[in-house]
């Protein structure tokens, strides 16, 4: 059960932070948080028992070690991330890259530094007592991420104030997730205190995700927390998907008729029309078709059904009254004029048969 938890969680936020970094590399924007939720999903995948039975095998626990090391990383570019979108991204920049470098090297540092660890899932209650070392591992791995869920959730907290809409709602997410993530975090700190002031400390294991308070605390509550801070850094960005491809469905529809007016006046390209963002790209080709249209005889005064007979004939067309849908901005206005003429351009046949007059 805990590990199909935890390799649910850890490819659910490797997918999404693959699909952050396709996203990223075409648009130039959000690398860190693709970067975050890759981090996230390693961190789940290499804690699950069953791969940290594999990976014990080449060092004991090095499946704990590396699992944390991902988490502290993950926890810094979700700080970053919470902070552009908050507008503080200037803010205590040095010192959030300062503290996680300190804090992954201790913690490596501590880690190889500790005698006798155990193979298979690294739980390491019986060894605080005897292993000065490891107690300053749990130490730093929970003080940082503590400072750094606090920082996350501040920054959430003013930007949620001050957003709308999806980014409010996202945020709202993102501090529902901070308070589960405190949790974890209590949790980890009672049970350090638990094994250290025990006579005979015992390895606790748990036999479900929520079996127990302190399961669910150390075992439900972060994957828990880690589900809601992915889906709150995505719902920000459904709305700008969903113009996404409401604007690759206007350029399939406008392409017929840009391939037609290029092929008539090549002097409309626009050199860099295959590159930018969706938008950008459905922007340059309205401006060839604009372009293509004027050199055709179609002016702006023509109605789509006009200009269609303008585009399929050279003998002209009786100019029409323009088309002015009342509660559209300028581009929805210009987009659905050139796709009604795109579309009754391509209806028939024949389109573009006729050369368009000069």
């Amino acid at each position: 059960m805990i590990d199909v938890l935890f390799f649910g969680v850890g490819l659910f936020s490797l997918a999404v932070g693959i699909w952050r970094a396709v996203r990223a590399r075409r648009t130039g924007a959000g690398v860190g948080l693709a970067t975050s939720l890759i981090a996230l999903g390693v961190a789940f995948c290499l804690l699950a028992d069953s791969a940290q039975a594999i990976e014990s095998q080449l060092y004991p626990s090095l499946g704990r070690l590396l699992s944390n090391l991902a988490t502290m990383v993950a926890a810094y570019g979700i700080e970053v991330t919470v902070a552009e979108i908050g507008g503080v991204a200037e803010r205590r920049r040095r010192a959030r890259l300062g503290a996680l470098i300190v804090a992954l090297v201790v913690l490596t540092a501590s880690f190889f530094a500790t005698r006798g660890l155990p193979r298979g899932v690294g739980l390491f209650d019986e060894l605080y007592r005897s292993n000065p070392t490891l107690v300053v591992y749990i130490v730093v791995y929970t003080l940082y991420l503590g400072l750094a869920v606090a920082d996350i959730a501040v920054v959430s907290a003013g930007a949620v104030r001050a957003g709308t809409g999806a980014l409010r709602a996202g945020l709202g997410i993102v501090l529902v997730a901070c308070v589960f993530a405190f949790a974890y975090l209590v949790g980890k700190i009672v049970d350090l205190i638990s094994d250290l002031t025990a006579e005979h400390p015992a390895t606790k294991l748990c036999r479900g995700a929520f079996s127990t308070v302190r399961c669910s605390l150390a075992v439900g509550f972060p994957a828990i927390s880690v589900l809601l801070i992915v889906v709150g850094l995505t719902v920000p960005a459904v709305p700008a998907l969903g113009r996404a491809v409401r604007d690759a469905r206007t350029r399939a529809v406008l392409r017929p008729l840009r391939q037609h007016l290029v092929s008539r006046y090549p002097d409309v390209v626009r050199l860099d029309g295959s590159s930018g963002t969706g938008r950008e790209r459905l922007l340059t080709m309205m401006s060839e078709i604009n372009d293509g249209l004027l050199l055709s005889g179609v002016g702006p005064e023509l109605s789509p059904s006009a200009a269609v007979q303008v585009l399929r004939s050279s003998a002209g067309a009786v100019p029409d009254e323009p088309a002015t849908p009342s509660g559209r901005t300028a581009f929805e206005a210009d987009v659905a004029r050139l796709r009604a003429i795109a579309q009754g351009f391509r209806a028939e046949p024949t389109a573009g048969a006729a050369n368009p007059p000069r």
